[in-house]
């Protein structure tokens, strides 16, 4: 079930983002939270999202200017904060291989930040944003996230006699954000001609509703340190494109640098010590798995068997070009 937060101060790092957005909405609609605190780096899209949620209207919402890099603002920011979600990132690939140094001072000097911020201002819970270019990362950006989500997991171990807990949710492309190969073939169709990097290539895709879902699940059930992974389905991109457009015609660029012909969210090392539930994976550190083999089982959960991965191209769940429309649509 999702966590609870009705009188809870919650506070969005990156809150102006597809996903910060979608979370604001499902709380305000959901929950009534003594704050909800959106802090992001952007006035002007702090402003337009003012717009639609404005105090005077939302009296729970407040918009904090600031950067994840700025150790200072953090703690001022964190004040009286019982929960965080860490949706705060640069992520674009290209941009990343371009200004390596950006990537990192946000990425991972950030992330440690956070991290800092919350354990001495007694926040409850942290709640970090991954991504399956974490794993196993042949680019810059997937680096960054997996230094950032080895950050939070240890975390747990110096929080010492502080209260606060971390962890994180995983999950692979978003349909419908901001830079997505979605609302690019959709703007594409246009032309009549839409770029495909491989027709072999394949994608985990996830929701903005769904990823909202995985994080207030998330919040109920952590005890620290776990990653959830969340079963979501996978689709070619020769499919996606054939749903989106089937009007157009393609043309094969081929593998961009820094891309992966196939995703990874969970790979054979990790399913070592996994636990798998009937519609979620969680990844545990390997010296506490044995501790929590027990309550896992008892939970509902299983060890994921030897030689186990979840990777897009060997996904059983595929997503269908219906299916695809039906979440584009809201149908």
């Amino acid at each position: 079930m999702p966590y609870n937060l009705d009188d809870k101060t919650v506070l969005v790092t990156g809150g102006t983002g597809s996903f910060g957005q979608k979370f604001v909405e499902t709380v305000l609609r959901r929950h009534r939270p003594r704050k909800l605190i959106i802090f992001s780096r952007d006035e002007l899209k702090q402003y337009e999202m003012s717009q639609t949620y404005n105090p005077a209207t939302y009296p729970a919402v407040r918009y904090f200017l600031g950067d994840v890099r700025d150790r200072n603002r953090l703690f001022r920011a964190f004040d009286g904060v019982d929960v965080v979600i860490h949706a705060a990132a640069l992520k674009q690939v290209p941009a990343a291989e371009y200004n390596p140094g950006e990537a990192i001072q946000t990425n991972i000097l950030g992330a440690a930040n956070i991290i800092d911020a919350a354990i001495e201002k007694k926040v409850e819970k942290v709640m970090a944003l991954s991504t399956d270019k974490a794993v196993n990362p042949v680019n810059l950006y997937g680096a960054t996230k997996l230094c950032s989500d080895k950050l939070f997991v240890a975390a747990n171990n110096y929080a010492g006699s502080h209260p606060t807990r971390f962890s994180l949710v995983r999950y692979g492309n978003v349909i419908g954000s901001r830079g997505s190969v979605v609302p690019f073939f959709q703007q594409r169709r246009k032309t009549g001609v839409l770029p495909i990097t491989d027709e072999r290539m394949t994608r985990f895709f996830i929701t903005l509703d769904q990823a909202v879902a995985l994080v207030l699940r998330g919040l109920d059930i952590m005890v620290g340190r776990e990653i959830f992974v969340p079963k979501i389905p996978s689709m070619g991109l020769l499919d996606l494109a054939r749903a989106i457009a089937p009007d157009c015609r393609h043309e094969i660029v081929g593998i961009r640098p820094g891309e992966k012909m196939h995703e990874v969210l969970l790979t054979e090392d990790d399913a070592r010590h996994t636990f798998e539930y009937p519609d979620y994976f969680k990844i545990v550190p390997e010296d506490g798995f044995a501790a929590e083999k027990a309550a896992a089982i008892a939970q509902g959960g299983k060890p994921c068997p030897e030689g186990f991965a979840f990777t897009s191209d060997r996904n059983p769940d595929r997503l269908s070009a219906e299916a695809l429309r039906k979440l584009l649509t809201g149908g």
